[in-house]
């Protein structure tokens, strides 16, 4: 079946005889037992719903995973996902990550006994220099957040496969409708559904989705342990977003190749980082292993008192947080997405004061265009 066609009927729910082409929010904590002994197959909602089931579901055939879990959150999720590990356990992480990833590892997971190595570029060779006893995971973002690199999963994968490690892709940016890490090596995928695949700004979700089932075994055991399940309206609503999921991403995308471009010729905008570029260092790797390159661009102007102009002065583009909604969103990293990680760190990885992100929407791309020129000028 077509990615399209599984976005609007991967969740078709034929658990009940009412007849509603959508499926039915189970609003409800506990479920009564038929007998002693007994199982309708749900007993408590911390454990599993009707409504996230069928979410997981679809989660689950978009990525070809065995299962998916859905979290209260994209960090939620990763949260959950890091107690696989040990005291003492060792991760190779890519340098340029969400600000949030960053903190949870060196506030939660370091004091954990979880030890952590951040490579710049997350090439095979890189990444082999790192490799010890102790090592147990690669995580990766990619694209990364918020300097468009791309890794080269092929690649990775076949490194992590070599030593037993788990290999761990973030795979927000592109979603499954653009990327399958999966399909290219990977044993865990995050997403942070409140991005693309809510798609309205309207409801916070994580996910993880496993490439078998002794993970699956493994992670929702510690799932209905720490209990930081996706509520049944939440569940819904991203269902419901997941509908046009292939519609938005093809329109997002073309907007933001168009902007891309745009931002390329402007006197003032000084580097653009978008992996659709085919100037773009990883272009090639990105043609190879995902089916489009998103809508996430990162940009650098040409001081910090034009990069502060801009988030006052646009008026269409909206000055906030996340991305992937169907609204232009414009992000200053260094004092949003990756305000808690060290100045030194940050600027080390080109998130200086002059840096600005954008999630382009789904708005005329001229309307945006147009805003954007009035904010340079």
């Amino acid at each position: 079946m077509d990615i399209s066609t599984l976005c609007i009927h991967g969740s078709d729910d034929t658990s009940h005889n009412t007849g509603s082409v959508t499926v039915p929010i189970y609003q409800t904590a506990t479920f009564v037992h038929p007998a002693v002994g007994q199982s309708t197959g749900y007993d408590y909602s911390r454990v599993q719903n009707p409504t996230r089931e069928q979410l997981e579901k679809i989660v689950a055939k978009l990525e070809g995973g065995a299962d998916a879990l859905a979290f209260s959150s994209g960090m939620a999720a990763i949260t959950v996902m890091m107690e696989l590990f040990r005291i003492g356990d060792h991760i190779i992480a890519s340098a340029d990550l969400y600000g949030g990833s960053i903190r949870l590892f060196h506030s939660i997971s370091e004091k954990n006994g979880i030890i952590f190595d951040f490579v710049d570029r997350m090439d095979s060779s890189n990444v082999n220099s790192y490799i010890k006893p102790e090592t147990k995971a690669i995580f990766i973002e990619t694209p990364s957040n918020p300097m468009m690199q791309v890794t080269d999963l092929f690649a990775i994968s076949k490194v992590a496969k070599e030593n037993n490690l788990l290999l761990i892709v973030d795979n927000t940016f592109l979603t499954p409708y653009f990327q399958n890490p999966i399909d290219l090596g990977a044993d865990i995928v995050v997403h942070s559904g409140t991005k693309y695949l809510s798609g309205h700004n309207d409801t916070l979700a994580g996910f993880l989705v496993v490439r078998t089932a002794e993970l699956s075994e493994k992670l929702r055991f510690i799932y209905k342990t720490i209990g930081a399940c996706l509520a049944p309206f939440d569940s819904w609503l991203i269902i419901r977003g997941i509908k046009t999921l292939a519609i938005r991403m093809e329109k997002q995308q073309e907007n933001a190749i168009r902007l891309a471009i745009w931002l390329m010729e402007q006197p003032k905008v000084k580097k653009v980082f978008y992996p659709g570029l085919n100037t773009h260092p990883d272009y090639d790797i990105s043609i190879k292993q995902a089916r489009g390159f998103g809508a996430m661009i990162s940009f650098e102007v040409d001081s910090n008192e034009t990069a502060i102009r801009m988030l006052e002065r646009v008026n269409l583009a909206l000055y906030a947080e996340s991305l992937g909604g169907v609204e232009t969103l414009i992000t200053y990293p260094m004092l949003q997405t990756h305000a808690d990680v060290d100045q030194t760190e940050r600027e080390k990885k080109g998130i200086n004061d002059k840096l600005l992100r954008l999630s382009v929407g789904l708005e005329s791309i001229d309307d945006i265009i147009d805003d954007l020129a009035q904010a340079l000028s």
